[in-house]
Formats: C-alpha cells, sequence, structure tokens
C-alpha cells in the first residue's frame, strides 16, 4: 500500500480508484491508460479517460475531457473549488488547462519524468508567473497507476516484435 500523500483529503482514494477504472477503459479501446476524475463539493461532475485514438484527436486527453464535463456541469469555465485525481502527471497542455480553468487541486498517481509538467518536468500548475496556481499532491497509488502504463507499454512491444 502506498504512504498517504503530503496533502491526502478524504475520499482521495476512492476517486483515484474511479480515475483507475477510467483508465482501464481507455486501455479497453488500445489507449494509453490514463484516467482522470473532477470532483466539486465530494460530487463527480467529470470523469474520463484518454480517447486520442478514439477519436483521432491529438488533445483528448482524459484531463481536457474531463474538464468539459466539468464546465457544462457547472455551467462556467471557471472550476473553482474542484479536486482533479488523473493516474498520471498531466502534461504541459493538460497543466496548462488546469491553471487556465481555476482548479484547486490536483491528485496525480505516478510521475511522468519524460513528459510531467506538475514537478518532474516542468511545474506549470504552481508557475508563480502564472495568474492561478494549483495545490499539488502525486504519488497516490502511484504503484498501481504506474503499473498498468509499464503493462500496457511492455503488451505493445512486445506485440510489435511479434509483427516483425
Amino acid at each position: 500500500m502506498d504512504k498517504k500523500t503530503m496533502n491526502e483529503h478524504d475520499g482521495d482514494r476512492q476517486f483515484m480508484q474511479l480515475a483507475i477504472e477510467q483508465a482501464r477503459k481507455a486501455e479497453d479501446d488500445g489507449d494509453v491508460p490514463i484516467g482522470a476524475v473532477i470532483v466539486c463539493d465530494s460530487k463527480i461532475i467529470g470523469k474520463a479517460c484518454n480517447q486520442r485514438e478514439l477519436l483521432n484527436d491529438p488533445t483528448a486527453h482524459a484531463e481536457i475531457i474531463a474538464l468539459t464535463q466539468a464546465a457544462a456541469a457547472l455551467d462556467t469555465w471557471r472550476l473553482a473549488g474542484c479536486t482533479v485525481y488523473v493516474t498520471l502527471e498531466p502534461c504541459c497542455m493538460c497543466a496548462g488547462a488546469l491553471v487556465l480553468a481555476r482548479i484547486d487541486r490536483l491528485v496525480f498517481g505516478c510521475e511522468d519524468p519524460k513528459a510531467g509538467a506538475c514537478g518532474s518536468l516542468y511545474n506549470i500548475v504552481q508557475d508563480d508567473r502564472l495568474n492561478h496556481r494549483v495545490e499539488t499532491a502525486g504519488g497516490l497509488l502511484a504503484h498501481e497507476c504506474g503499473e498498468l502504463l509499464r503493462q500496457f507499454f511492455s503488451a505493445r512491444r512486445s506485440g510489435a516484435e511479434d509483427n516483425v
């Protein structure tokens, strides 16, 4: 079992488990298994998985789709008071969207040392030069989130070798 993250709140593990369920849906569709859930006042207002392959859309990341759902649910683009749970540290595009949406809090599973923009490679969500900063807690259920990705890419690599 993972250690508690530094800023873990009640319900964080439950919501991250739901994000992991979303990630598994992406994998079922042949996409990178990343899932996101957005919560406001303990209510889920957005949940999605990566859909880049399904939609042939480079912007169809789990976070972006969930943000669109959350904005529709609240009837505003300003998502103050909301928490985003995502299985992988968001990329530059998604981190920027979280800032622009005025998200209060981000909880992510595993770090992304190659593209992470919430502390690993960049830290867009807490950049003092921007007009909003997002409270961030990483590492919640990191092993489980990372294992989904490792298995997915391992299967892809072995499948590619089988086709040679």
